[in-house]
Formats: C-alpha cells, structure tokens, sequence
C-alpha cells in the first residue's frame, strides 16, 4: 500500500505541474458555472444542485477521458513504462496507483464547484442531504469514469486513440443506454436501464442511498481496473 500511495502522489503532483491538466479543469469549472448561473442561479429556479451534477456527470464523459489519456500512453510514448516495469512495484500498485492520483485531481476539480453550494446556501435554503449524495455520486460516477480511461490509456501508445475510445465506452454507458431504455423494445430496454449509468447516479442526484448504484458503480471500477492491470501484465511478455 505504501507503494502505491507514492505511485498516486507522483501522478497528483504531475497533474499540477502540466499545463493541459488546468486547462480540462479551467473547462470542466467554467462550463459547470455556466450551466450554474444560466439555469439554476437565477429568481424563480429551484434551490437544487441536482441539475448541475446531472449536467457535469454529462460534461464528465468528455473531460474525464482527456484527464486519463496520457496515464499510460505517456509511459510508453517516452519509453518509461520499461524502467516503471523493472522497478520494484507490482503492476496492480502501478495502476493502483495512477488511479488514485488521477481521483485526487478530480476530487479537486470537485471541490472547485462547492463554491455554487456557498452560493445556493448564501441565497436559498437547499437540501445540505441532498448536496452531499449527489457530491458521493460525483465521486462514484468519477471513479468509475477513471478506470475506464486508464483502461484504454493502458491499451495504446496514443493519448488521442485513447481519449477516442475512452469517449466511445462512456457515451455508450451514460448516453446510448439511455436512449435504448427510451426507444428500445422490450427485453433490450430492460437490459439497457441496468447498464445506464445516469440511471443509478440520480438517484444520488436526488439525495437517495440506493445500493444498486454503489455495487454498479464499484463493480464498473474494479472490472476496468483489472483490466488495466492485465493489460499492463501482457507487456511484460511482448
């Protein structure tokens, strides 16, 4: 664990020395307070942050992916991922740990928004319950989103190529499902309402603990990870 930890504040610090780093999360902010000011910071609206998570679970889609690019990509276009494969770590506390460094600059990112929270709390009474689960799953939702981007980052050499599919597999989850849930005829709506990931995370949007989402969402996490993680060992045999 102590490995890995130092692996996660290696990545952390590196996301605060690249320039491309502040520039996703200047985007990420400045959209979220533009969606915040336009249609819920204004008289009349209802005193919920609830669109505004919805909005950035949506906004994460493409963020988040350009975030994770370059985890492992950036390793193998440098010729890095030699030295990091000798050195004394596992390839579990390798993806380990750039998987927590990389949560630790979106929960960053995260806390920049708590600023909309001062402002609804300053201005209007909203549900503090209410904010705090949509904020847990932001936290679920980004984790999950993560392991997704390591996955396809770990799958190629190119931060573009894996920004592409890293896009593609997100929007398939918190877009296409949703879709198929709306149009789709029965069993295949069924099947899509329990792989639509924007299903389970309002119900944290609307301040409900419900366990469905918390073993999707960990589940997703785990299955990419291991993924990473495979994807790393067969390197070692190439």
């Amino acid at each position: 664990m102590r490995k890995t930890l130092v692996l996660a504040r290696r990545e952390l610090a590196g996301y605060f020395f690249s320039p491309m780093a502040y520039v996703i999360g200047a985007l990420f902010l400045l959209s979220s307070g533009l969606w915040f000011f336009h249609h819920i910071f204004v008289p009349g609206s209802e005193a919920s942050l609830r669109p505004l998570f919805e909005a950035m679970a949506y906004i994460m889609v493409f963020a988040v992916p350009l975030l994770t690019m370059r985890l492992m990509s950036d390793e193998v276009r440098a010729g890095t991922i030699e030295t990091l494969l000798t050195a004394p770590v596992t390839d579990t506390e390798v993806i380990l740990g750039k998987f927590l460094g990389v949560l630790g600059f979106y929960a960053v990112l995260l806390a920049g928004t708590a600023g909309f929270l001062i402002l609804m709390v300053a201005y209007g009474q909203p549900d503090v319950g209410v904010a705090v689960m949509g904020y847990l799953g932001m936290l679920l939702l980004g984790a999950a989103f993560i392991s997704v981007g390591l996955f396809t980052s770990a799958l190629t050499q190119y931060q573009i190529v894996a920004a592409i599919v890293a896009i593609a597999i997100l929007a398939i989850f918190a877009i296409l499902m949703q879709v198929l849930v709306a149009y789709a005829p029965a069993p295949l709506n069924h099947l899509a309402a329990r792989l639509n990931a924007m299903t389970y995370f309002r119900d944290f949007s609307r301040g409900v603990l419900d366990t469905r989402g918390l073993v999707f969402f960990l589940t997703v996490t785990a299955m990419f990870l291991f993924l990473s993680v495979k994807t790393l060992e067969s390197r070692r045999w190439r």
